[in-house]
């Protein structure tokens, strides 16, 4: 299976729950911009798509410690979570996404929380990428882990939920939101957004 068909299924399995808040409808209306986007640029997986292009990312949290890490990313500034462009090694979104998180953090042994994608985002990026169709995650750092800056990141570095406000942009305060709420709810209790469960 290409990387262009897996994102296409992930995403027609994404948003499939019932609870029809403005949030959840947000949600949808951008699941389907990125359904039509695939549908209308076979290349809509790569960088070189000049429309925008999907990338993956993974929000890396501690849950025992209710603590995340964040990158100061090096073009843009900004403390973000880990993530970037596929790659043509990639076999899937979830792949993508454990990548850029295991390089950009440093930190070996990540695991992607179950259910899927936890939230979409699309939001502009300077030229030549245009427009980011951000396919979002939760990774779950091992006991013990320690980071290691890589090239792409100023700086890495730990914050507590409550410190993530001061620090960061609403994109990455919601995807924490969503972040702590997929890791608070039972095991075996369906993800709404997600028909995997």
């Amino acid at each position: 299976m290409s990387l262009h068909d897996d994102a296409v299924l992930v995403l027609k399995g994404y948003g499939n729950g019932t609870g029809g808040d403005a949030a959840e409808t947000e949600q949808c209306d951008l699941r389907q911009a990125y359904l039509d986007h695939l549908a209308a640029h076979p290349d809509g997986m790569w960088k070189a798509c000049g429309a925008g292009h999907l990338t993956a990312s993974a929000l890396v949290v501690d849950p025992a410690r209710e603590r995340v890490l964040l990158t100061l990313h090096r073009k843009l500034g900004m403390w973000l979570q880990m993530g970037g462009h596929c790659e043509p090694g990639d076999v899937s979104l979830e792949a993508a996404a454990l990548r850029e998180a295991t390089e950009e953090s440093g930190i070996a042994g990540l695991a992607l929380a179950p259910g899927g994608p936890v939230r979409l985002d699309r939001h502009p990026i300077p030229p030549p990428c245009h427009v980011h169709l951000d396919v979002q995650y939760a990774a779950i750092a091992p006991e013990g882990a320690v980071e290691a800056i890589s090239e792409e990141s100023l700086d890495l570095r730990w914050y507590g939920y409550d410190e993530v406000a001061d620090v960061a942009d609403a994109s990455v305060r919601r995807l924490l939101a969503a972040t702590r709420a997929r890791l608070s709810r039972p095991a075996g209790q369906a993800v709404p957004g997600s028909d995997r469960g």
